[in-house]
This record gives C-alpha cells, sequence and structure tokens, in this order.
C-alpha cells in the first residue's frame, strides 16, 4: 500500500505542476488573484464536491479494488486530456478534462485513508501517518520538480504541457499494477449485515453524512484536530494566493518563467517542511501529547509567517514555506491519526469524506477571499495580518475545545 501511494503521488506532483504551469505562468494568460482562485477550485473542488459520494462506495466496495481500479480510469483521462491541450481546444474543455481527473483521484486517496488501519496496529498509527501520507506529500513535491525540470528543458508550449500529462498518466498506471499485488479483502471494509445498500446510502447520502458528522463530534479530540487541519488549511490558501500574485507581479514585473522559479523555491522549502513533519511530530506528540503540540504548530505557523513575510522580501517567502509546511504537515498527521484511532471503521470512509471536503474546501474559500482583497501586485497587509492573526486564534480556539479534563498522553 506504501509504494502504491508512493508511486501514485509522484504522478500527481507532475500533473499538478502541469495543471499549475498552464494556469497560471502561461507567457499568454494573465494571472490575477481571481484567476487563482478559479485555477485553486479547477484543481479543488472535486475533492468537496465528490466527498460525500465516495464516502458512500469506500465503506462498502473493495478498497484494495478502488487502488487498482482508479489509476487506469485516471491514466485514460490524463490521455485525453493531454489530446486537448495538444489540440488546443478552449481551456474550458481542458479543465472540464482535470475536473474528471481529479475526481477519479478523490476515490483514491481516500480509500487509502481510510485502509491504514487494516495493515498498521493501533498503537503504531502515529508513527504510520508520520511516514506514509507525508512521504506521499514528499513525493508528489519530487514530482513537481520533474515537472519543473522538464518544463525547463522542453519548454511552456501546448505540446509541452501535454507531454507532461501523458508522462503522469503512464506512471499513476504503474500504481494500479502495485495494488494488485495485494489481497483483495485486505484493506476492508470491515462486513456489517446492517449497513444499507449502496445504492440506498446514495439516496440518503446528506443523511449518511450527518450520520458521519455526528459520530465524529461524539469523538471530541478527531473533531477538534480535524477542525484545526481545516483552519490551517484555509490560512494556508491565503498564503499560497498571495505568494503567487507576489512572485508574478510584485517580486519579478510578469515575467512567468522568473515567477515559476520563485515560486519553485517556495515549494521545495515547502517540501523539506513536509518531510521534517515526519521526524518531528512523532516524537513532539509523545513529549507534549497531541492537544498541546497542535497549537503549538499553529501558533508558530501565525507569528512565524507574519515575521518573515511582512518585509516583502523575496528571501522570507521560502523560509515563510518551510515554517507553514512543517507545522501544517504535523497538524495533518495528528488529524489523521485522531481520525483513524478514534473514528470506528464503519464511518471511516464518511469520516475521511468529510475531511477531504474540509482540507480542499476551505483551500478554495480561501483563495477566493484573496481574490477580493489583494490588490494586483499582490502586497497586502491585511492579507499577512489575516493569516497570522487566524493561525494564532485557531490555536487558542482549538486548545480550549480539546483539552481533556484528564489528560490524555497520545
Amino acid at each position: 500500500m506504501f509504494g502504491t501511494r508512493l508511486v501514485s503521488q509522484f504522478s500527481d506532483g507532475i500533473f499538478q505542476f502541469g495543471v499549475a504551469g498552464f494556469a497560471f505562468f502561461s507567457p499568454e494568460n494573465q494571472t490575477t488573484a481571481l484567476g487563482v482562485a478559479t485555477g485553486l477550485a479547477v484543481l479543488l473542488l472535486p475533492y468537496s464536491i465528490l466527498g460525500p459520494f465516495v464516502g458512500v462506495f469506500i465503506d462498502r466496495w473493495s478498497r484494495r479494488q478502488i487502488l487498482v481500479v482508479a489509476p487506469m480510469v485516471r491514466g485514460v483521462l490524463l490521455l485525453v486530456a493531454a489530446g486537448l491541450v495538444a489540440a488546443d481546444v478552449p481551456d474550458p474543455f481542458f479543465y472540464a478534462a482535470a475536473l474528471g481527473v481529479l475526481g477519479v483521484n478523490r476515490f483514491f486517496l481516500a480509500a487509502l485513508g481510510a485502509s491504514l488501519p487494516h495493515v498498521v496496529p493501533r498503537d503504531r498509527l502515529m508513527a504510520a501517518n508520520a511516514v506514509t501520507p507525508t512521504s506521499g506529500t514528499v513525493v508528489t513535491f519530487v514530482g513537481v520538480g520533474l515537472g519543473f525540470l522538464l518544463r525547463e528543458l522542453l519548454g511552456s508550449s501546448d505540446s509541452d504541457v501535454a507531454l507532461l500529462l501523458v508522462i503522469s498518466g503512464l506512471v499513476f498506471g504503474l500504481s494500479a499494477l502495485i495494488a494488485r499485488t495485494m489481497e483483495r479483502s485486505l484493506l476492508g471494509p470491515s462486513y456489517d449485515p446492517n449497513r444499507p445498500q449502496a445504492r440506498e446510502a446514495l439516496r440518503n447520502v446528506v443523511a449518511g453524512l450527518a450520520d458521519g458528522a455526528r459520530h465524529l463530534v461524539h469523538h471530541r479530540i478527531a473533531a477538534a484536530t480535524m477542525g484545526a487541519m481545516a483552519a490551517h488549511r484555509f490560512f494556508y490558501g491565503m498564503a499560497t494566493a498571495l505568494g503567487i500574485i507576489l512572485y508574478r507581479y510584485y517580486f519579478t514585473d510578469g515575467d512567468p518563467d522568473e515567477a515559476l522559479r520563485g515560486i519553485g523555491l517556495v515549494v521545495a522549502t515547502s517540501g523539506v517542511g513536509y518531510f521534517l513533519a515526519v521526524i518531528v511530530t512523532p516524537y513532539a506528540t509523545e513529549r507534549f501529547t497531541i492537544v498541546r503540540w497542535v497549537p503549538m504548530a499553529l501558533s508558530a505557523a501565525g507569528v512565524l509567517s507574519a515575521v518573515l513575510v511582512l518585509p516583502f522580501q523575496t528571501w522570507g517567502l521560502p523560509i515563510a514555506g518551510f515554517v507553514l509546511g512543517i507545522a501544517g504537515q504535523s497538524v495533518k498527521i495528528c488529524a489523521d491519526t485522531t481520525v483513524q484511532r478514534d473514528v470506528q471503521d464503519a464511518y471511516l470512509g464518511r469520516a475521511f469524506s468529510i475531511y477531504d471536503m474540509l482540507f480542499n474546501g476551505m483551500y478554495v474559500l480561501a483563495a477566493a477571499l484573496s481574490a477580493a482583497i489583494l490588490p494586483a501586485n499582490g502586497k497586502s497587509f491585511l492579507a499577512v495580518a489575516i493569516i497570522a492573526v487566524g493561525y494564532v486564534a485557531s490555536a487558542l480556539i482549538y486548545r480550549a475545545i480539546a483539552t481533556p479534563r484528564v489528560a490524555v498522553k497520545s
């Protein structure tokens, strides 16, 4: 399962770079804050909109089969998207194909998250969540890096973007071969004779989602940590939109290639932060507990982002990317662990659907707010203040909600 994740998320990095380069850093496109918000919505809304429906099937279908079939479907869709780009069709057709690719990926990633407790003992979930999803994120950054190198070597024409998509599709297809080495019933879901059939569940998907939310609410630490993750994604989304516009216009005078190199450096330092979170988080949660470590990470993200970004110098953003990378991934590891540890297996698919709706929906919502407040060159003291104060406020709210009457060590 770990190998399946690494190969698929490496492919995803190539794909995300291809789409982002096409949408934000194409010489033909004039990127604005509204354009950034639109592009991020295209990239991420399928994860939120499809969330409730994904949970219904992940709690009923063989999760191993999802890991086998989804890569093949996505590979075909990527070839279609590549053909549309090469044929120079209007952008909306390409974005429609990209939405299809991301919709299939929603099944894949949610199935991975719900499957982990079936292959890892409960007392090792923290270590597993430190290694597996974070390693997947790191190899996504590696895939982005490969996409960047290919763009530097090949160019930024439509045919070059199409080639990136073809490579991504072929690599993603390899993950299906790896997933086939697992036994079909290995990853669940566990049998529940009282669970309604999928057709009935689809008709009652909102009720099922509400049932999953009620189940989460009764597990206070899991719900609060998921909320902390959602808060991070909102402020991280604002920081992303701010960084893209700053590099596109404030730091580089509109040169898309120079802007892409600057953003590439921020992505690289963020990747280092994500990787270090693998090492830091298990130790920190053992030393401080999850309930203390999460607000510490959020508070550090808020204070240091203000210090590093407010001068509006090119040296500050890569360091801020590193800080937000390590803090945000620490919070995500804690959220993954508390959900997998506390939520019953019959609810895991729906729990991770809610998780993903928050994870991506908050990011898109933040980009929409950024479109409303960012000036044309991106230099906004207001945006930085919202990010910094918001992180600290989130830390205080989390601490108030999650602190148990008797300290529970994680």
